[in-house]
C-alpha cells in the first residue's frame, strides 16, 4: 500500500537530487528517507533509483512517475493556495444589487478601492429599484442588496446603514446658489422637482415643508434623483436629493447646498436570512458601512 509520506519523500529526492538534501527539505533523517524510498519501490515493484558512485540517479520509470506525482502535487498546492486566498479574502465572487443613488458612482468607486487589494475577486454589480433588489436577494441572485428603508421579507435580513443628510440642488446660476445653506423658506414659490409619491424621502421632505408652512410650485415629479438633478441642471427647477446622486452632478450645472433642518436619507443592506454571509461579503460590508458613515459626517460638517 502506498502512503503519502512515501510519495513526498520520492518527490523531495527528485527535486533535490539526493537523499541528504531530501532529508533536509523534509526535516527528517537520511535513514528515514532511504526507508521511505525503499518501501515505495517495494510497493510499486519498480526500481526508481540507481546508485552511481556516491550519488543516486533516477531511472526512466522514476522520471515517468515523477511527472504524474508533480501534477498531483501542483493540484494540491493550487487547492491549498485557493484556501489561503479565501481565508485572506483575496479571491471569491460577490454579487451586489444597489439602488441607482448608490450604483451611479459612490458604490462603484468603493468597489474599485476594494478590488485594489483583491485583484482576483470577481464582482457583479447590478442597479435597479429597491423592490427589484429585494427580489434578487430573496432569490439568491445577489448576496448583498443596498436599498432604501424600510424593507421587510420573511427570507431576507435588513440592516440599517448609517444615515446621511439630504442636500438641496439648484441651478448653478440661480440666486439661491449664493447662499451657504438653504431652508424651507428659501423654496417658497420656487419651481420644485419632487420625488415620486411612493418614496419615504418624498414623505419626509413634504412633512418638513408642511411643518414650516412653505408652499412650493410642484409641476414636475420623478422617481429617480438622478433625473431630478439633470432637470435642475437644465434649469427646470430646484430639488432636494440624496448626497450621493448630487455629488455625481457636481460641476455639471448645479450647485449643491446643505439643507436645514436635517432630513436623513436612510438606507439598508439586505442579505439572505437562510445562509450566512461569506467572509468576503462581510469585509465588503464593513468597509462600505465605514465609507457611508464618513460621507455622513462630511455632510453634517457642511451643515455646521
Amino acid at each position: 500500500m502506498l502512503n503519502p509520506r512515501q510519495i513526498e519523500a520520492f518527490r523531495a529526492v527528485m527535486l533535490t537530487g539526493g537523499i541528504t538534501a531530501a532529508a533536509e527539505l523534509l526535516n527528517i533523517s537520511q535513514p528515514a528517507v532511504s526507508r521511505l524510498i525503499a518501501d515505495l519501490q517495494y510497493a510499486l515493484k519498480l526500481t526508481l533509483f540507481e546508485r552511481r558512485g556516491s550519488r543516486i540517479a533516477p531511472t526512466s520509470e522514476a522520471l515517468s512517475l515523477y511527472q504524474e506525482v508533480e501534477r498531483s502535487f501542483v493540484g494540491l498546492e493550487r487547492i491549498e493556495q485557493a484556501a489561503r486566498d479565501l481565508q485572506e479574502r483575496r479571491t471569491g465572487t460577490l454579487r451586489i444589487g444597489a439602488m441607482p443613488a448608490l450604483a451611479i458612482g459612490f458604490l462603484p468607486r468603493f468597489v474599485a478601492r476594494f478590488l485594489d487589494q483583491r485583484p482576483r475577486v470577481d464582482v457583479s454589480l447590478w442597479g435597479s429599484s429597491s423592490t427589484v433588489i429585494l427580489d434578487w436577494v430573496a432569490a439568491g441572485q445577489c448576496e448583498l442588496g443596498f436599498v432604501q428603508t424600510p424593507v421587510e421579507h420573511t427570507t431576507v435580513l435588513s440592516e440599517k446603514l448609517p444615515p446621511v443628510p439630504v442636500v438641496a440642488v439648484v441651478p448653478s446660476q440661480h440666486p439661491l446658489a449664493e447662499r451657504s445653506h438653504l431652508t424651507p423658506e428659501d423654496f417658497a414659490g420656487e419651481a420644485f422637482i419632487s420625488l415620486g409619491p411612493s418614496t419615504l424621502l418624498r414623505y419626509r421632505i413634504d412633512a418638513v415643508f408642511a411643518d414650516h408652512g412653505v408652499t412650493r410650485t410642484m409641476h414636475v415629479e420623478t422617481q429617480l434623483t438622478m433625473i431630478a438633478c439633470a432637470m435642475v441642471a437644465s434649469g427646470v427647477g430646484v430639488a432636494i436629493v440624496d448626497p450621493f446622486t448630487a455629488e455625481e452632478y457636481a460641476g455639471r450645472g448645479i450647485a449643491i447646498r446643505p439643507f436645514v433642518p436635517t432630513i436623513n436619507f436612510e438606507m439598508a443592506v439586505l442579505h439572505s436570512a437562510q445562509r450566512s454571509l461569506s467572509t468576503l461579503a462581510q469585509d465588503f460590508l464593513s468597509g462600505f458601512r465605514s465609507a457611508v458613515a464618513t460621507s455622513g459626517r462630511r455632510e453634517r460638517g457642511a451643515h455646521g
